[in-house]
């Protein structure tokens, strides 16, 4: 996911951040460009050791420290009520047991806290949804379990979260036929757990796909 028509979205979906953060699904860092300064520390969750070593340079140039801390979103191996964010792009989609990732990542946050993310998911097409679900077998094989038509925002609140706020994000792929559909159901969501304490005014939706805004306590 390092094209470029990927950075606004990085962009966006790192607005808002600060304090200490988890990134689940860190990969190779592509992320810390776009860490705003009120970001005291990135904790990153990644199960490839090469994707950590490629990193290496991007967080070499970031003024964000970043340490290890561990390989699976499932079970983090850090305190409860710690965190400020977690952030997550493009990886929800691909962690098997997802009710357990999503129930550790509010665990860890503090109350108020966010989580920010971008996800593949289920199109809001019903041609993309029909082949989504013919091609999701061979995707999750070749794309490192990659799921097509998990229903996100409907997984994430019945973990617990409260989204305030979306953005539905269509690229042109999904509107070829051979295009790829995953792209028409991904989304730019702030949430925040429902026993949370503190308001979240962030992306606002508003026709057509367009949104602006920030994120604040």
């Amino acid at each position: 996911m390092a094209r470029k028509s990927t950075r606004p979205v990085r962009a966006r979906v790192c607005e808002g951040l600060d304090g200490a953060i988890v990134e689940v699904g860190f990969g190779t860092a592509l992320n810390a460009p776009y860490y705003p300064p009120a970001v005291k520390k990135v904790v990153a969750i990644e199960p490839s050791q090469v994707c950590m070593r490629i990193a290496e340079t991007r967080i070499a140039k970031s003024s964000v420290p970043v340490e290890y801390g561990g390989l699976t979103g499932e079970r983090l191996d850090l305190p409860a009520g710690e965190f400020d964010a977690v952030l997550s792009t493009w990886t929800l989609c691909t962690i098997p047991n997802l009710d357990a990732a999503l129930a550790e990542m509010r665990r860890i946050l503090k109350p108020g806290g966010s989580f920010h993310f971008v996800e593949h998911g289920h199109a809001p097409d019903e041609k993309v949804i029909r082949w989504q679900e013919r091609l999701e077998p061979l995707n999750k094989r070749l794309a490192g379990g990659c799921h097509l038509t998990r229903h996100m925002a409907e997984e994430i609140e019945r973990a617990g979260f409260n989204i305030r706020s979306s953005t539905p994000i269509t690229s042109r792929a999904s509107r070829s036929r051979w295009g790829t559909p995953t792209r028409g159901g991904r989304s730019v969501v702030r949430t925040q757990p429902t026993d949370a304490k503190t308001a979240i005014s962030a992306y606002r939706h508003s026709p057509p796909r367009s949104a602006s805004g920030n994120l604040s306590r």
